[in-house]
């Protein structure tokens, strides 16, 4: 209320009180005066009368009654509004006040806006002249930029940052009244009150565009028909002044040279036209407002202020026929509508103020209304993938509405300008990255709210960094863990937040890492003194517990945890501490804590010609997953010989597997050092790679962050039927669908004495190997039968390298990227061990495919592809998961957030920690996250070689220049000689008709840069030359050793 007086105040400031009042009745009289007079003319009961109130008599009487305190411009709106509604509006809008009207905003609070206004950005550079209006925005998907036309004649176009790209100043006296895009012949139309503009946005020429002209009535719109699928043809709709509609077909014919005429003081080029093929039929009674083809329907609908004939919408082939048209009668016509693809309904808006939804094929009434609007309807879009409609008034206030529900969700309004600049007013939504762009004497994006939150607010799931991400598959749920030690649980398809634990190993105890056994009843957590703890899943209840060690020290710290084992009888867990110490921990139901039962010795050192040790074994009374080892005492001995042996260093990683006829254990270090333990074939041996020109064959300094076997899916099928199985990469929460399962103990449990188990290098047991562990050798050779798993280890230099379990390197892979991965962290596949994804400490993940590969190993036809690479964070990622029912990845990073993605493209969805709902389901808007700029990179699949005629210049076909038949006498005469030879001879050329090389295969990748694209050719084998008799006859008594006289020689001679 204090605003209406404060505009009052200001507005009237020249009228004293009393004049005022008076004054104020007056013109309220001058109103309802000028609405009966208005009334009468609808009804046909207008009579000619000498008081007569049109414009001009408003005008001078409102000034005559206000002096200066009213404007010109708020004059005209009073008296445009006044005879549109026939409703007498707020007196205040003569004094261009709006703040009272009930159609204002409304008070919401940012979690209930759907649009973010106080985030709203302007564009005025380059965009309009001075004291010039947008009249028509146009969002082109396919190419991702923005079409703007100005009254004066500005044309641009804006690439998806809204940055200018091209920008065109048409030299016309009239003015522009629409525009879009011609997406097959990649043009700009636009058109004026007079003419058509092409305009060829790609060409550097000072006449890069064509006027077609001219053209009798006004246009007021324009559209493009998207139903043509000829690449060199487009489709164009415009209305005009008179009720018309248009279809003006376009193709690359029109614009060749012979078809326009130049004109020296024409910009562009000139078309004429009555040489191009434009159809036009009446379809309204009033001004044709908008014109619009909707692909969905098939079918092309125009809006008119008819009251009768106020929309259509019918088939394209009703502007070529007589057929009656399919017509929408709507009071006071209809100014704005839009079609809503997912509720299928048309939504219309008019001078009436209400919004009409209609079924498509039912014109007789709507299916509904919408409710709220003060003034009259000016222009509608549609938000597709949040099913809104957003509709604007001629007083600019915005509403938002649910189609679904057809409640109204916001309500806002823009201070830009004044109603008299809204006879149009231009909208758009882009669905694409979420904005609404509107157009006055300024261009303004209005972001919707949740894309303002996944793009600028700063994800963020945990506080401080995380340190890891389990993924209960059978709960559909995920942990996360900070190292502030918080424990959340979250709902992987919403997005939301289930429960938390905080300082669950104690105060200040940092939780470093977790486990999850496969039924995800379980989970494990280690802590920084050393500390393992299990709990039940669902309720967050501790289970048991590894008590502190006396005399635990930071060189306990747990850095990986995997659960082997968890049922009513048994939980058993394989940890890693920073000491290089891997221990097996567990617990029976009769204990009410955990203990270690088995430690794996020290790093083994290594003869450097063969890095193999043989073990022998026996299995360990205390556990029944790993037998026990124990080292020689005098092994000190020959470690003395640095010539010998590789000392050993710090383990960073594991990766364990555990399945019928495999029992792996492989560690990896710091310098690059993979040890591989195999309890089956009883041996240990090093992986490393090595300097082939180095004489000291020293190790490559490639440290290894992370570890994970490669199991081949029928291996994998074959063992899950038997008995479950175990797969563990250095970072085990990335991997679960490996990571954790019920094991069945080794059924064989020999009691005896300590056992002693002797290690004995390759080069002292050659003989002996196959004498001392026959029994184990045939079983192992049983198991062994089929696809051997793979062993994949990510290094420090960005590589991820494949060994077999024999220990040689069968391929490295290098991410193919313009910027550079950096260190690579984290490795995990899918659960059918198709897809390989990793992580990096620059954030990014890759993704390969390595189905094939994993069929055949050996096979060098059998590749390794890349199929994705993305940054999904702008700090390390530590930890990641792919779920397959959902086909997404989780990745988790230093920076506290926890992102998920579609598996298939990248598409960001959002974090865990967000307040809106996730979405899976839809990836038509193209978001990124606040800390990253650059889009998804889709490696293509390299193409099948074809075969492929190579391409030869034309020859003369010496038959078709005789055959050729003579031209006209005109071209005969001896001044057109030359051209008839010309002509003759480019109509002979043809294709030579030798028979060309073929291109069979294409040059390969793994070949390097130059010589992987050379073609590769295959020439056909020759035909064998027939040698004569007499030729034969010699060789074959040469041959023989037979001697040649003259005379038979002569003879030969007389034979030829």
């Amino acid at each position: 209320m204090s605003e209406k007086k404060d505009c009052v105040k200001e507005g009237c400031s020249a009228l004293k009180s009393p004049d005022f009042k008076n004054a104020l009745e007056q013109f309220q009289k001058l109103v309802e005066k000028m609405i009966i007079q208005k009334t009468k003319e609808e009804s046909d009961l207008y009579t000619e009368e000498d008081d007569e109130i049109d414009y001009d008599k408003f005008y001078k009487t409102t000034r005559a009654l206000f002096g200066s305190a009213v404007k010109d411009h708020n004059i005209q709106a009073f008296f445009r509004k006044t005879i549109n509604n026939l409703e007498m509006p707020d007196w205040l809008e003569i004094f261009g006040c709006f703040t009272g009207d009930s159609d204002g905003p409304l008070s919401q609070s940012k979690e209930s806006m759907v649009f973010l206004v106080s985030e709203k950005k302007q564009i005025t550079d380059s965009v309009v002249k001075r004291k010039d209006v947008i009249k028509g925005i146009v969002k082109v998907s396919r190419l991702d930029f923005t079409i703007t036309a100005s009254q004066k004649g500005v044309i641009t176009i804006f690439n998806n940052q809204m940055k200018v790209q091209a920008t065109i100043n048409v030299e016309d006296t009239a003015w522009i009244t629409g525009c879009d895009f011609l997406p097959q012949l990649k043009y700009v139309v636009a058109v004026t009150e007079s003419t058509v503009v092409i305009w060829d946005y790609k060409s550097d020429d000072k006449d890069n565009g064509y006027v077609i002209k001219p053209m009798k009535n006004c246009l007021l719109c324009v559209c493009t028909v998207t139903m043509s699928d000829h690449l060199a043809k487009d489709s164009i709709l415009m209305g005009d002044d008179k009720g018309y509609v248009y279809l003006l077909t376009l193709t690359s014919d029109d614009f060749i040279m012979k078809q326009y005429k130049a004109e020296k003081e024409s910009q562009f080029r000139v078309l004429d036209s009555e040489n191009l093929n434009i159809l036009k039929r009446k379809l309204h009674d009033d001004w044709v407002g908008k014109v619009r083809y909707i692909s969905a329907l098939k079918r092309f609908g125009s809006c008119s202020s008819d009251s009768l004939r106020s929309f259509v919408l019918d088939d394209i082939k009703r502007l070529e026929d007589n057929l009656p048209a399919r017509e929408f009668s709507v009071p006071k016509g209809v100014n704005a509508f839009t079609y809503c693809g997912k509720a299928k309904v048309i939504v219309t808006g008019g001078n009436d103020r209400v919004l009409r939804l209609w079924n498509p094929a039912i014109n007789i009434r709507p299916t509904g209304k919408l409710l709220g609007h003060k003034h009259s309807v000016v222009e509608i879009v549609t938000n597709e993938k949040d099913q809104h409609v957003i509709s604007l008034s001629s007083a600019k206030v915005f509403r938002v509405w649910d189609v679904q529900t057809l409640a109204p969700l916001q309500v806002f309004h823009d201070n830009q300008g004044s109603p008299a600049e809204l006879d149009t007013f231009p909208m758009v939504f882009d669905n694409d990255h979420g904005i609404l762009i509107t157009g006055s004497d300024v261009i303004d994006i209005y972001p919707l709210a949740n894309v303002i939150e996944d793009t600028r607010h700063l994800p963020q799931t945990h506080e401080k960094s995380i340190n890891a991400l389990i993924y209960n598959r059978a709960l559909h749920q995920i942990l996360t863990i900070c190292t502030e030690s918080i424990l959340k649980v979250w709902d992987l398809e919403t997005g939301y937040q289930i429960y938390q634990i905080e300082d669950a190993h104690g105060v200040n105890t940092e939780v470093t890492c977790a486990a999850i056994e496969i039924n995800g009843f379980y989970v494990a957590t280690g802590a920084c003194d050393g500390t393992v703890k299990i709990w039940e899943f669902e309720s967050g209840q501790e289970f048991k517990a590894l008590p502190l060690a006396q005399h635990s020290e930071d060189e306990h710290r747990v850095l990986k945890i995997v659960y082997l084992k968890a049922d009513e009888s048994q939980h058993a867990l394989l940890v890693l501490e920073k000491t290089g110490k891997m221990k097996l921990i567990q617990g029976d139901s009769t204990q009410t804590h955990l203990h270690v039962a088995w430690v794996l010795p020290d790093a083994v050192s290594f003869p450097r010609r063969n890095p193999v040790v043989y073990l022998l074994l026996k299995p360990d009374t205390s556990q029944d997953f790993f037998p026990a080892i124990r080292l020689l005492s005098n092994i000190s001995s020959l470690s003395d010989d640095t010539q010998s042996f590789v000392p050993s260093v710090e383990i960073n990683c594991f990766a364990v597997l555990k399945a019928e006829g495999w029992s792996l254990i492989a560690t990896g270090s710091a310098n690059g050092e993979i040890i591989l333990w195999d309890f089956e074939y009883g041996s240990v041996r090093c992986l490393r790679e090595t300097h082939e020109h180095s004489q000291d064959s020293v190790f490559q300094e490639c440290g290894v962050n992370a570890m994970l076997f490669l199991v081949h899916g029928a291996f994998t099928s074959r063992k899950r039927s038997s008995q479950p199985s175990t797969t563990v990469t250095g970072d085990v929460s990335a991997t679960p669908e490996h990571e954790s399962s019920s094991l069945n103990p080794n059924k064989e449990n020999v009691e005896g004495d300590k056992v002693n188990t002797e290690i004995t290098t390759a080069e002292d047991t050659a003989t002996s190997e196959n004498t001392q562990y026959p029994e184990m050798n045939v079983q192992s050779s049983k198991a062994r039968v089929g696809h051997s798993p793979i062993l994949a280890s990510a290094h420090g230099r960005g590589c991820i390298r494949l060994w077999s379990i024999q220990g040689n390197l069968i391929k490295e892979l290098l991410p193919f990227s313009k910027d550079p991965s950096g260190p690579l962290t984290v490795l995990c596949t899918d659960i059918s061990t198709e897809l390989l994804l990793a992580g990096s400490k620059e954030g990014y993940v890759i993704c390969w495919n390595i189905a094939s590969f994993l069929e055949d190993s050996q096979n060098k036809k059998k590749q390794v592809k890349e199929k994705l690479c993305w940054r999904a964070h702008n700090t390390e990622v530590v930890d990641l998961f792919h779920e397959e029912e959902k086909n997404v990845v989780v990745t988790a990073s230093t920076d506290g957030s926890v992102r998920i993605w579609h598996a298939d493209n990248g598409y960001y969805f959002g974090y865990f920690g967000q307040s809106r709902k996730f979405e899976l389901s839809d990836t038509s808007r193209l978001i990124l996250p606040s800390d990253v700029n650059n889009f998804t990179a889709i490696i293509r699949e390299e193409s099948k070689p074809v075969e492929k005629k190579v391409e030869y210049p034309l020859m003369l076909d010496k038959d078709k220049w005789k055959s050729l038949t003579r031209l006209p006498l005109v071209l005969e005469k001896a001044q057109h000689a030359n051209v008839v030879q010309d002509f003759k001879f480019f109509q002979a050329l043809a294709p030579e008709t030798t028979k060309p090389l073929e291109v069979f295969e294409a040059g390969s990748k793994e070949a390097g840069a130059v010589y992987g694209i050379l073609p590769i050719y295959e020439l056909e084998t020759p035909a064998e030359v027939s040698m004569p008799k007499s030729l034969q006859r010699i060789k074959a008594m040469k041959s023989a050793g037979w001697k040649m006289d003259t005379d038979s020689n002569e003879d030969l001679g007389q034979d030829k």
